[in-house]
This record gives structure tokens, sequence and C-alpha cells, in this order.
């Protein structure tokens, strides 16, 4: 199945302003774009009965997307350590990830790193020693290649399938999916995630996903670089930032983060969601996969920096478009 990204804001600007002409259209046509079919499947090809699933871990992403699978018709169980965010999303609570995992179908896992994925599947009251032999398992953290290798392992029935879309993507049930394992474990998995993607996409190998996810994260960490930079030119320019922005959003320089944050940037809001802390921690499983494999990232490694001088000046829980922040104006 292919679909794509949503957008994240309904073309109002901040209090319900609207956006100017030129940038609702743009919206408009983002819209348009990000949400037209490409080849996409039949959703009926995937469907079946309802399913057992125990969804473990109910934080911003996970919560949003055991409830879509509980609106889909599926007996939904949630595990989270902190029991009241659990609580939170209206469904049946397990007091441990094997708990949770017990008589499931499927098991689908949204935490934290590496350290938390392992907890929640092989170690005391894990997921995988409850687990019936024909269940498979789906993880939506981002978290290492190792590691996803490690629970393919493991359990022949594993997905690594890290999400882009942000928390409004996982609000709308629009996730773009990027997926490592065999064949018969995506076969396994899609119709639970047709729950609340746009876009599911093979990518590979057991890993392969969590590679893909690094790929992402290296890209947007070089675009927002750009985008604030020229901004800020734009600023000390004294240059009309809306007039800049219909110029050159409509030709080789657009991308999503432009049309998305330019307006928010320079009115110093920071405020949508993917966190400057869950940057610096993709970034570095990236880092590290780049030494194992021989990739140089010198851009990517840079941008880390920018972000830890962010971080410093107290932006760790602002969005990734704060990098702006250590530019002068």
């Amino acid at each position: 199945m292919r679909g794509a990204h949503v957008l994240d804001r309904d073309g109002q600007g901040r209090g319900g302003r609207k956006l100017s002409g030129h940038r609702e259209r743009l919206a408009d046509r983002a819209r348009e774009r990000n949400t037209r079919p490409l080849a996409r499947c039949p959703r009926s090809a995937y469907q079946l009965a309802p399913m057992k699933i125990a969804f473990i871990g109910t934080g911003v992403m996970g919560a949003p997307m055991a409830r879509h699978l509980a609106a889909a018709g599926h007996d939904v169980t949630v595990y989270n350590r902190t029991r009241s965010k659990a609580e939170a999303t209206g469904l049946a609570v397990a007091a441990t990830p094997a708990a949770a995992a017990k008589g499931a179908q499927a098991v689908v896992a949204c935490v934290g790193n590496d350290a938390d994925l392992e907890q929640v599947t092989l170690g005391a009251d894990g997921a995988f020693a409850a687990m019936d032999a024909g269940a498979v398992f789906i993880d939506h953290t981002t978290v290492s290649a190792h590691i996803a290798r490690r629970l393919a392992a493991a359990r022949a029935l594993s997905v690594d399938a890290p999400v882009s879309g942000g928390q409004a993507g996982a609000e709308a049930g629009k996730l773009s999916i990027m997926c490592g394992g065999s064949d018969a474990a995506l076969a396994a998995a899609r119709p639970v995630m047709e729950a609340y993607a746009a876009r599911i996409v093979h990518v590979g190998a057991a890993g392969a996903g969590q590679q893909t996810k690094m790929v992402n994260q290296i890209c947007i960490a070089g675009v927002l670089q750009g985008v604030a930079e020229g901004l800020r030119f734009a600023q000390r320019s004294d240059l009309d930032l809306d007039r800049v922005l219909e110029a050159i959003s409509g030709g080789a320089a657009q991308s999503w983060q432009m049309v998305n944050r330019w307006q928010s940037m320079a009115q110093d809001r920071f405020d949508f969601g993917f966190a400057i802390d869950w940057m610096r921690k993709d970034l570095g499983l990236a880092l590290e996969e780049a030494k194992a494999n021989g990739a140089v990232l010198p851009v990517t490694a840079l941008v880390d920096q920018f972000y830890a001088e962010v971080q410093a000046m107290g932006g760790s829980r602002q969005d990734t478009s704060a990098l702006v922040r250590r530019l002068p104006r």
C-alpha cells in the first residue's frame, strides 16, 4: 500500500488566524499532493476479522494508534510503564507487557529507546515469552538497527516499523511507515498497521526499517538548517517574509519544512510536537550506524551539535524547527 504524509496543520495559524492567500494555496496544494493515492492497494485486500491486539507504550504516538485499532473493531489491550497513561486511552489495561501479549494475535510496541524496547520484549514480564507462536510483533519505536535484528532473530514474525508523520499523523491515522522484516512478517503486520497508516513500504530485511528512518532524520536535519539560515538571511535583508516564501516555495527550494515552518520560525513558535531531545536521539542512532557502515555524515554531525546548543539554551522540549534560535536575527 502507498499513500503519503499529511500536513499537521489545518490551514490556520496559531489562535485560528487564517494563512495568507498564498500560504493557504500552498497548503491546499500540499494537502492534495500528500493525500493523493500512489499505486495504493485496495484496503479490502488486507481486511481480516477483528483481532486481539496488545499495544505496549501509550505516549503521544502510541495512544492514538491504539485508539485507531479499537475504532477499527479490534480487541485492544494496552500496557504502559506509567499506568495512568494507559488508563487514559479508555481501553483495557494490562499490568505487564506479558499479560497484555498473552493470547494476542499481534503485539505492537511504541516505546522510548533500545533499553525500553528490550525490557518490554525480552525482559522480566516481557511480551515475547508470553506470545503465541503465530503472533506477529510490530515495533514502531525509533531504535537501532542492531536491536531490530536481534528481535527478529528471537521471533521470526517481527517487523521493525518506525513511523513518520508525528503526533498529528498518529491522531489522524495517516502515518508513513517504513518496514524491515520478512515477507511473511509484513503480510501478518499489514492488516494491523492499516488502521493508522497512509503509507506502508517494505524497505528490506530486519533492521532496514530503522535504517530508513535514519535516512529520514538525516534529510530533515539538513533541510531545517537550510531553512533556518535562509530565514535569518531574509530577516537581516529586511525582506517581506511572506513574499520571499511566495517567491521561493514554488521552485526547487520548496520543502515541507519550508511551507509548514517558515512562518512559525519567524514568529518564534516552536510547539509542534517532535522535540529536539528526540531528534538528537535519532541523529545519534544515525551517526552510530554510520560508524558501522562507513557512511560519512558531516552535515548531520554538525547539525546534531547545533541542536546540542539549542538544548543548552533551554530548548530541549521545543520542536526541531527551534534550530533557528541559535542564529542571530
